[in-house]
Order: structure tokens, then C-alpha cells, then sequence
């Protein structure tokens, strides 16, 4: 009951400074369309893109996406887009000030946002003044993301390819130094064949060769025999050495070849779901917002003023 009474008080109250009431409801709202208008507060408008990563490997414990949200936060993308849009001019910052820098990147912050969405991909949004440059940093944004990607993986593949280059040369000179020595046995002591030679050498022994009624050089036939006694066992562990090394070799070159053609590959690292477009509507300031708080604060606080001064009033009567 006594909050009944309270209750009625209060409506008494209201009634009874309705007109000021509603004079200062009415002022606070044609102030409040007046501030908010173009004249006091720049409008901005909102360009965003949604997209997912690509062809990237993962580096941590961290997810393709959380990764993709680290890159595009970095301080590289961020000065890049800076440098590029002419930033400092374009916030209007005094860089002659101690903290211009701080302010600089308070209001990049204030305009850029990208964050994960909870379908695990990246969302970019850019505020800006002009609805065309909002569209253009997005796209600067993701240009910038798959240029330091694509940074990162050749100066990765760069140092594969230089380690098996590196190899393959150190293998071309171990193979061309196993092929003079080959060609040193054929060239001053006619071994060429280990095992051809040996059936041959064999069959001059024996009289017979694979011309029948030929006639047989059996001087030749035992200095190839001498020779082979003598460096026979250099021909079969050179043949063995340059069997293994050449196939050695195949196996690097091959792993050399995708190597290369990893660095050497044109990859974009994002796929994009929605692509960035030039806004047609502001995003900030939300009038009606501006205006139904403004209203709504104002008028609360002259209630608490009125109540204040009733109960002020109600105290001289009662003194």
C-alpha cells in the first residue's frame, strides 16, 4: 500500500511539470537530430568480406583460421595499408604531437575489424568516411595477406631449393669424378665391362669365339687377363658406385623438381565466401539510436531533478 502511494505521488509529480517535461523531451529531441546529423557527425560506411584460408600448412597448435586472424593483424599488413592509403592524412593526424603515433593506430583499430566467426572463418569490416576506400582497404587487407603468405612459403622453399641444389651439386662432381676413373680402366687398361670382359677372356682361354673359325689375339687376351687381376676389383666397385650414386641423384632430382616447383607455384591463400562491396548506406551514425538515448537520458535526469526539487519544496512546508 505504501508503495501505491509512493507511485501515485510520483505520477502527481509529473503531471504537475508536464509541460516542462514534454518542453525539454521536445528540445532534447530536435537537438539531438541536429547533432547527429552529417553537419556535426561524418557518416561512415562499412565494407566487409568473409573468407577462409587456403593452401597454407599449419604452423602450431593454432587452427588455419587463427593463424589467417594473426597475419592479417600484423604490423606488416597494418603499415601497409597505412602506407598505401595515406592514413595519417587521411585521420587527420598531427604527427607533430608526442603520441601521434598511439592516436594513429587507435583510429585504425577503431575502423578495421577482423575477427573469427564462429563457422571458423574470417570476417573483415572497414569503416570509413568514404564508401569506396572502405571497399578498397578489404581488398588491400586480403591482397596484403596472401602477398606475406606467399613471402613466408619462398623464403621457406628457397632455403629447400638452394639445400638441393647445394646437393645435386656436390653429387654432379662425386659422379663426374667416378666417371674419370672409368674412363681412365677403359682408356689405358680396356676395361670397360666387367663381366662382358670376362666371358671373352674366358673363351680366348678356350679357343672359341662367337665367330667361329676366328682367329684368336692371344697377347691381347692375356693383357686384358693381367688387367683385370689387377684393377678388376676398382671396375666392379666403380660400376656399383656409379649405379648408386646416379640413382641417388634421380631420387634428389625428383625431390629438387617438387621443391621448385613449390617456389616457384602462383597461389592465392584465400577462398573468398563474400566478396567486399561498395556500401550504398552508412553504417554510422545511427540516428534513431543517438536519439532515443539522448531522449530517454535527458528525461530521467529531469525527473531526478524535479523530484529533488519537490523534495526540497516539501521541506520548507513542513519546516
Amino acid at each position: 500500500m505504501e508503495n501505491y502511494f509512493r507511485n501515485l505521488k510520483l505520477i502527481e509529480i509529473l503531471i504537475k511539470w508536464k509541460w516542462h517535461l514534454s518542453i525539454i523531451v521536445v528540445a532534447t529531441i530536435v537537438l539531438s537530430v541536429i547533432f547527429s546529423s552529417p553537419s556535426f557527425i561524418k557518416p561512415r560506411y562499412k565494407s566487409s568480406a568473409v573468407l577462409y584460408p587456403s593452401n597454407i600448412k599449419e604452423y602450431s597448435d593454432e587452427s588455419l583460421t587463427e593463424q589467417m586472424l594473426q597475419i592479417m593483424q600484423s604490423t606488416d599488413i597494418r603499415d601497409s595499408l597505412i602506407q598505401k592509403f595515406s592514413l595519417i592524412k587521411h585521420y587527420k593526424i598531427d604527427t607533430t604531437k608526442k603520441y601521434w603515433k598511439s592516436n594513429l593506430y587507435w583510429n585504425y583499430n577503431h575502423n578495421v575489424k577482423i575477427n573469427k566467426t564462429q563457422y571458423e572463418a574470417v570476417l573483415i569490416e572497414v569503416y570509413d568516411f568514404d564508401p569506396y576506400q572502405a571497399r578498397d582497404m578489404v581488398n588491400s587487407i586480403i591482397n596484403f595477406y596472401n602477398r606475406k603468405i606467399a613471402s613466408l612459403h619462398n623464403e621457406k622453399f628457397n632455403e629447400v631449393v638452394a639445400m638441393y641444389e647445394r646437393y645435386l651439386t656436390r653429387k654432379s662432381h662425386e659422379l663426374d669424378s667416378l666417371k674419370d676413373l672409368m674412363r681412365d680402366l677403359g682408356v689405358n687398361y680396356n676395361l670397360l665391362d666387367f663381366s662382358f670382359q670376362t666371358q671373352q677372356v674366358v673363351k680366348g682361354y678356350l679357343g672359341t669365339t662367337d665367330f667361329g673359325g676366328g682367329r684368336i689375339n692371344t697377347n691381347e687376351v692375356q693383357r686384358i687377363r693381367k688387367n683385370m687381376e689387377e684393377k678388376g676389383g676398382d671396375l666392379i666397385m666403380l660400376q656399383e658406385l656409379i649405379r648408386q650414386e646416379a640413382a641417388n641423384y634421380a631420387l634428389i632430382k625428383k625431390d629438387y623438381d617438387r621443391a621448385y616447383m613449390d617456389h616457384d607455384r602462383q597461389f592465392t591463400y584465400s577462398n573468398i565466401i563474400s566478396s567486399p562491396q561498395v556500401p550504398d548506406k552508412k553504417a554510422t551514425p545511427v540516428r534513431w539510436i543517438i536519439v532515443l538515448v539522448s531522449t530517454l537520458s535527458v528525461l530521467l535526469l529531469s525527473v531526478i531533478v524535479i523530484g529533488i526539487i519537490e523534495n526540497s519544496r516539501l521541506k520548507k512546508e513542513n519546516a
